[in-house]
């Protein structure tokens, strides 16, 4: 057995976490050899709830989970840690301007960069979850100037996750038979689910996804909205936010991470832009196709981009410039 891990999950007492805890502590993330350390965040008043998921979990009796530890305090918290999952957020409210969330938002996360910065392993592999993820994240890598870039991301897999799934249901094969779709840009209604490299295994052979699908008018327009507002049609029908498949997501990011991605696969990302070889915008967290190996992501290069993508690439990247630049007002502030 090797060393146990230290590994954070914030907004600990919520729904995404009560989805996402069990998973991490029976090793589906880090590996079925592989302690884990549970440190738990939340703030003060969600604590007694915190104290209920911290009996659930002892109450699993799992071999791999050495140690919980539940907390409101950001010292405790992010000290000497392998990989923190930054779920918490300031969320929504109704009649909320987004700029007054920017800023909510701008708060808890400056404030656990600096933590991370002042506490955590300089090698910390940092998701950020909670919305605005990618903003939230690059005012996290912002906030630690002594961990590097490229050890924070942001969760776009859930996005990548329901484009894989729109197309195998319309081809009528499993989501494992799809794959290289791409998630471009923003985790918000502006993203672009891109399946012009994607490829579908139809009985034995790859085909290119356009081939397999037979049906450009729905790639090109209801399959984009249906995963650009995937998020909102399953609160509408559920009163709640994903829980489970966000939890899921999570679980496959952090995997792909500690253990790298498929030869000849890529997956969806948020990731620092600067020196990206696509022309966009420096200075973002914005979603690209990526290749892990040995814990380090790459942005897989030389894909084609067509005039239809390069618009729908160039609106988010607005949208993403647009956060920054008032995020960042704030963070000044």
């Amino acid at each position: 057995m090797s060393e146990p891990i230290r590994v954070l999950v914030t907004g600990a007492a919520g729904q995404i976490a009560y989805s996402l805890l069990f998973s991490i502590a029976k090793g589906d993330v880090f590996g079925k050899d592989q302690p884990i350390v549970l440190l738990l965040l939340d703030i003060t008043p969600m604590l007694p709830v915190l104290e209920g998921v911290v009996m659930e979990l002892q109450d699993c009796a799992l071999p791999l989970l050495r140690e919980i530890v539940p907390t409101d305090k950001e010292e405790v918290a992010f000290k000497d840690l392998d990989a923190a999952i930054l779920v918490g957020s300031m969320p929504r409210k109704e009649g909320m301007e987004r700029k007054d969330l920017l800023k909510a938002n701008v708060a808890i996360f400056k404030s656990q960069g600096a933590a991370l910065d002042e506490y955590a392993k300089k090698t910390v592999k940092v998701l950020v979850v909670g919305n605005p993820a990618n903003t939230n994240c690059l005012i996290a890598a912002k906030s630690a100037p002594s961990i590097p870039k490229e050890n924070f991301s942001c969760l776009t897999r859930l996005d990548h996750n329901r484009a894989r799934s729109q197309v195998a249901m319309r081809c009528g094969v499993p989501a494992t038979h799809v794959k290289n779709v791409i998630i471009w840009g923003n985790h918000s209604s502006t993203q672009y689910p891109d399946v012009h490299h994607c490829l579908v295994n139809m009985s034995g052979s790859e085909l290119a996804c356009f081939d397999a699908v037979k049906d450009d008018a729905w790639l090109k327009g209801e399959f984009i909205a249906t995963v650009q507002q995937r998020g909102a049609a399953v609160i509408k029908a559920r009163k709640l936010s994903s829980a489970m498949s966000a939890a899921k997501a999570i679980c496959d990011h952090m995997r792909d991470i500690w253990t790298g991605t498929p030869e000849g696969e890529f997956i969806s990302m948020g990731v620092y832009s600067t020196g990206n070889p696509y022309g966009v915008t420096e200075d973002l967290i914005y979603s690209f196709p990526v290749q892990i190996k040995d814990k380090s992501w790459k942005i897989v290069g030389g894909l084609s981009i067509n005039d239809f993508s390069r618009t729908k690439m160039d609106t988010t990247a607005s949208e993403l410039i647009e956060e920054r630049d008032t995020a960042v007002s704030f963070l000044a502030a």
